[in-house]
């Protein structure tokens, strides 16, 4: 009997490294595998549908679920999740040296809907006092002129939100003195190149991340896995069946970086990062599933809903198929 004929476009980690080279195979399924980069990804599917199955922002689902009619389901699989800490980067010329001086400056920001700065801009309020409409946003392309919010967005008047210039880009535009900060999800290449001009706001931010996890428990979720609506209504079985591939290929890579005799990786301490990320996160510090992330959810469509990018506060339920909250016991 032939099996579903599904394409998945997902970036190459090593966590979904077992289903692109076929040693996990969902029930079922006939899984064609597309590595794309994360960018590429969300703006084939985002845009135009193009695949049956993609890794997506979060933030950017979330807003698809705010239309008449939304264009997918997702499942409790996360394959990215960051402390974004590190990502909050500002210019030398602004006088920024604590996070209460980002008040009234300018921010950049590749798309305001963006998983990370939702993310950043939560915890900056939450922790700092830096509130969402406290500052005023500039968006455009990071390192290339001419980039927009993949989704049309209807923001509330209290969010300054200001397209930057055809020929501009974030990243030049920080080392020059035009925007106060930048928070993204990639490091902007001024920061290597011009390193008097651009510096982290919190420059050691692992001890940063820490305290805030010890303190919170969130480990923040950048990525769901979506599949398009229309295939799901038609094959429900698929979110069950694709949920445990995906946890059967992160068991595998688990049990890879647990071994000691060689290293999967080319990190040189690898034994010491797996030993470290177990103590402070726990055994299973990736968590996959609806109950072990309810937490980090809710607080995530808190912060989309302050600022301005749901018309309601969604709840973590609404956001995946309801095969995969339950599964049989014998």
């Amino acid at each position: 009997m032939s099996k579903l004929r599904l394409t998945l476009a997902c970036w190459d980690y090593d966590r979904t490294r077992a289903l692109a080279d076929g040693r996990v195979q969902p029930e079922g399924i006939d899984l064609n595998f597309l590595p794309l980069h994360v960018e590429e990804t969300f703006f084939r599917m985002l845009r135009n549908r193009e695949f049956d199955v993609a890794e997506m922002s979060l933030s950017s689902y979330c807003v698809s679920l705010m239309r008449d009619d939304p264009a997918f389901v997702a499942i409790p699989v996360f394959p990215s999740r960051f402390f974004r800490h590190s990502c909050i980067f500002v210019s030398a010329r602004s006088g920024i040296r604590e996070p209460k001086d980002l008040i009234g400056k300018r921010f950049g920001v590749p798309e305001y809907q963006m998983t990370a700065p939702v993310w950043i801009r939560g915890i900056l309020s939450d922790e700092y006092g830096v509130a969402p409409t406290s500052v005023r946003y500039f968006s455009g392309g990071e390192e290339e002129p001419g980039r927009d919010e993949k989704l049309k967005l209807s923001l509330p008047p209290e969010f300054s939100v200001t397209p930057i210039g055809p020929t501009q880009t974030l990243s030049q535009m920080l080392a020059d003195g035009e925007i106060d900060a930048l928070h993204t999800a990639r490091t902007p290449s001024t920061f290597y190149s011009r390193p008097d001009d651009v510096r982290r706001l919190f420059p050691d931010f692992v001890p940063v991340e820490k305290d805030y996890y010890r303190r919170t428990g969130i480990f923040p979720i950048m990525h769901v896995v979506a599949i398009r609506r229309s295939v799901y209504e038609a094959n429900r079985w698929i979110a069950q069946s694709l949920f445990k591939a995906f946890c059967e290929a992160q068991a595998l890579t688990y049990q890879n970086l647990a071994v000691t005799s060689a290293m999967t990786s080319m990190l040189p301490w690898q034994v010491a990062a797996v030993e470290e990320a177990r103590a402070e996160l726990g055994d299973d510090w990736w968590p996959y599933g609806f109950a072990k992330n309810r937490t980090v959810l809710d607080t995530f469509l808190r912060y989309h809903h302050e600022q301005g990018l749901s018309a309601r506060r969604l709840q973590p339920e609404e956001l995946f198929a309801a095969e995969t909250f339950e599964a049989f016991k014998i």
